[in-house]
């Protein structure tokens, strides 16, 4: 467990593709799809760059966290950017989203639903109309279809993917398992692998909680949102390393509803620590 902990500034959903995502009361997760009625839901890719590239991709972008602390920095900048101008989900606050390892499990709500259901279960809200999701491929089982896919990143965790895996998650690592992985990808399939087999056999957590997997790759869309506003969360470290600060990607691993002003506890893997690569 980390001591860091913070707040939920704000949740946001869309059905359809638009780069900016209205704020709502609260939003649904769904344990390996994503938030319910949210257009990046599914098993597979949902972005429509990655779904042009290679629809037979492991969906690792279900849900998009951004801290708000990003929104301050650039307003001192001249840019006013509200929670869910850049599209995500969940807007945080109180956590360095980007300076988490891979493989962090981010919990959301309050203490007392942790270790009692019955708690977790009555914050669950009445289901919303989903947008159409992909469906996990169930041709190749969990064997790569190529080099570099993320069954041997699975099998090298010492993680069964139908095994201790929650059946839901089992769906995602297939189709990474099924799919050609480029080795950032890989990693970040393995990291969700063993989170979700942690998550599994503790057990004793029930709240909502997304396990992240790496960062958002900012695009030119960024500046049509906010002329030059690109710059401020795509950009390069005194060595020349990309530095990207457009928010955090996660897999779903337990579902249940999210709300603004909801406490969000940290929960970092066992080290050694690997930093997020783009997913």
């Amino acid at each position: 467990m980390s001591g860091e902990s913070g707040t939920v500034a704000a949740v946001s959903r869309n059905d359809a593709y638009t780069f900016t995502k209205p704020n709502r009361d609260e939003i649904v997760l769904v344990a390996g799809l994503g938030v319910e009625g949210d257009i990046h839901a599914g098993v597979n890719v949902r972005h429509r760059s990655r779904v042009r590239a290679d629809p037979s991709q492991p969906n690792l972008r279900q849900v998009h966290l951004i801290q708000a602390e990003l929104f301050d920095e650039v307003a001192g900048k001249g840019y006013d950017v509200p929670a869910g101008g850049i599209g995500e989900n969940v807007t945080t606050r109180g956590i360095d989203l980007l300076g988490l390892p891979r493989g962090t499990i981010l919990r959301f709500g309050p203490a007392e639903a942790a270790a009692d259901g019955t708690a977790a279960e009555a914050r669950k809200a009445k289901p919303v109309a989903a947008a159409p999701v992909a469906a996990a491929p169930v041709a190749g089982g969990s064997e790569s279809a190529g080099t570099g896919g993320a069954g041997s990143a699975v099998a090298g965790s010492g993680t069964d993917a139908g095994a201790a895996v929650g059946e839901p998650v089992r769906a995602v690592l297939a189709a990474a398992a099924a799919a050609t992985l480029d080795e950032a990808t890989a990693r970040a399939a393995e990291a969700v692998a063993r989170a979700a087999e942690r998550d599994a056999r503790g057990g004793g957590d029930f709240r909502a909680a997304v396990v992240i997997a790496g960062l958002r790759n900012p695009c030119a869309q960024i500046n049509r949102f906010r002329p030059g506003l690109l710059k401020e969360v795509l950009g390069q470290d005194a060595d020349g390393a990309v530095v990207r600060k457009a928010g955090v990607m996660g897999v779903v691993l337990r579902g249940g509803a999210i709300r603004p002003g909801d406490p969000v506890a940290v929960e970092l893997p066992p080290g050694p620590h690997e930093p997020l690569e783009r997913v």
